[in-house]
């Protein structure tokens, strides 16, 4: 049970339902817990919510595939149960398997970049750094480092929170036997 829980329609103020509202027409998403949870607060909602124009960044970068990739390594790499069975839903949805991604050594080298920023708090070894900088221009790699702090900052919310994993999401949480062997 999260330690704290979504705002309720009662306490919602009509700021927050407003924002709330903006948010589901503008982006096509849904008021999920740890969004509902952000609505406690108008301003921490808001900034949270900057992930998506980032994240809308990103896919332009990398493309649509590298980027929900990319995002599931920096949430998995965060041990972020929440973020990271959101990112398997959109993997798995798109037909392929979490624990056997068909990976480019490009693409491999991006996954590895994103997973050493988190696990790594963003002290990452000049090779790995100069690899992806090597592919990117300055402005871009701006954007895929920013963006990965703004997925570390919504996993360490979750993790805080222990936001329950959205009823949706449940049936794409790994099995305890791909979540021992990295799946």
């Amino acid at each position: 049970m999260a330690r704290i829980p979504p705002v309720s329609e009662h306490e919602l103020q009509p700021s927050v339902r407003v924002a709330f509202d903006r948010h589901v027409k503008e982006f096509s998403a849904r008021i999920t817990n740890m969004k509902a949870t952000l609505g406690h607060s108008l301003l921490a909602f808001e900034v949270y919510m900057q992930w998506y124009p980032l994240y809308q960044e990103v896919e332009k970068i990398l493309g649509k595939r590298l980027a929900y990739l990319y995002a599931y390594s920096i949430s998995k790499a965060s041990d972020c149960p929440l973020c990271s069975t959101y990112f398997r839903k959109i993997i798995i949805d798109s037909g392929e398997k979490p624990e056997s991604l068909d990976l480019t050594p490009s693409q491999k080298d991006m996954l590895d970049f994103g997973s050493a920023v988190a696990r790594c708090q963003g002290n990452i070894n000049d090779h790995l750094f100069d690899t992806i900088a090597s592919q990117y221009s300055k402005t871009d790699m701006v954007i895929l480092i920013a963006f990965a702090g703004q997925m570390i900052a919504t996993n360490i919310f979750s993790n805080v929170i222990e936001t329950d994993i959205d009823e949706y999401l449940s049936e794409y949480l790994p099995s305890p036997k791909q979540s021992r062997d990295g799946g």
